[in-house]
């Protein structure tokens, strides 16, 4: 019997990491400062109330989502990464 692997393992493999649950103005703002600060970023959607498979409690950070309810498409999850060959935050301080 073949497992099925939910999305955030998904994620978790490929080194995103789970930062937290935005919408807008704060979520541009957030994407803008991961990547000013060399990492990648991925957004993933809410998931709906009623299909929650793909996005246990870890993925949205709490197990109520009834802030969320009915209004998900206007949030998504945060995901980042260090940049691929990137510098990190504190490499030029040296140079």
């Amino acid at each position: 019997m073949e497992k099925q692997v939910s999305r955030l393992e998904e994620l978790k493999g490929e080194g995103w990491t789970r930062q937290f649950v935005a919408c807008e103005p704060r979520l541009s703002e957030a994407v803008e400062l991961y990547k000013e600060s060399g990492y990648d970023v991925h957004l993933e959607p809410m998931p709906k109330a009623d299909n929650p498979f793909d996005f246990p409690q870890a993925m949205t950070g709490s197990e109520c989502t009834t802030c969320f309810e009915g209004s998900e498409e206007n949030y998504r999850i945060i995901f980042t990464r260090p940049t691929k060959g990137g510098l990190s935050l504190g490499d030029e301080l040296f140079d």
